[in-house]
């Protein structure tokens, strides 16, 4: 009698084993495709980058070795620290203007405009020139921009100015107006969403507590939304810091970025200082990146 009872149990016992073991290595399965995807698309390519930093070359081949020359010679010039202080530069600006205008539009469509669907469409309207391409975009400027393009014409003709204004175009001015106008939406975005989820409630009960509107937009308001402004901050820095046809176009040629300089460098078969160049801004933007986390805690819009 005692043998027929210990054997049901002794099922159910390894039964439940079985199901505890299965649910233990269920998450692991689950993430096993996006970990391969990851792997082979994401962490492949940047360990052989890390890798080929380390090669010899000269003007036809590259030679497997494990030198630290390129990194000498990137870290070591003059050149090569004033063209990443130059992309720091840029992406400064760029963010400080991305930021004011991308809260301010925000803004606009989620507190002033009442209904959700003219919400959506004043969004799909800022949405619509970048469905064309960053090329289209950022040339579309040289015909406004120009010695005789549209606002020196306008200026010359209203009487405002004797001559054109050279610096418009081909300047450092139409680099960072061309990058503002390409990546503003990447702030935008996160923004709008981040406001959208504030509770109402809490800006009624500032109101009626005596605080006016400036105070409830930077004791409220700006407070919530630092999670769509790190993440906003991280796209828009990223996309600048990676950025090198806008440099090149807009500037004419007369500025510089570190992207710039490693398309330069592959151009002339120089992929192992190119290597070198891409790790060390990814090891910058890390680090940007991380401090930005440190700031502010983003956990809760992902």
């Amino acid at each position: 009698m005692t043998v027929a009872l210990d054997q049901p149990l002794a099922a159910a016992k390894s039964a439940r084993r079985r199901r505890v073991s299965i649910g233990a290595v269920a998450p692991y399965l689950q993430a096993t495709p996006l970990a391969l995807i990851l792997g082979v698309f994401l962490l492949l390519p940047i360990l052989m980058i890390a890798v080929v930093s380390f090669w010899d070359y000269d003007f036809a081949a590259m030679y497997p070795d494990f030198l630290t020359t390129n990194y000498s010679d990137t870290l070591g010039s003059w050149v090569t620290w004033k063209t990443y202080l130059n992309t720091l530069k840029y992406a400064a600006i760029v963010w400080a203007l991305t930021l004011f205008v991308g809260f301010w539009v925000a803004y606009f469509l989620a507190f002033h405009i009442r209904t959700t669907a003219m919400q959506m469409v004043l969004f799909l309207v800022c949405t619509v020139p970048f469905l064309t391409s960053n090329i289209i975009r950022m040339i579309s400027w040289i015909p406004v921009l120009g010695r005789n393009g549209l606002v020196n014409s306008t200026l010359v003709q209203m009487g405002l100015i004797p001559k054109p204004i050279e610096w418009l175009l081909y300047s450092e001015f139409a680099v960072v107006l061309a990058m503002v106008h390409l990546y503003a939406l990447f702030m935008v975005t996160p923004i709008f969403n981040t406001l959208m989820r504030i509770d109402k409630s809490l800006i009624e009960a500032a109101r009626d507590a005596g605080a006016s509107g400036w105070q409830v937009l930077w004791n409220v308001i700006i407070p919530l939304a630092k999670p769509g402004m790190a993440i906003g901050t991280i796209f828009v820095v990223t996309l600048v810091m990676a950025d090198f046809s806008t440099v090149q176009v807009m500037s004419g040629g007369q500025s510089a970025s570190v992207a710039l300089m490693m398309k330069n460098q592959m151009s002339l078969l120089q992929y192992p200082a190119a290597a070198a160049n891409a790790v060390v801004l990814l090891v910058l933007v890390l680090l940007m990146v991380a401090g930005i986390l440190r700031i502010v805690d983003i956990r809760k819009e992902l």
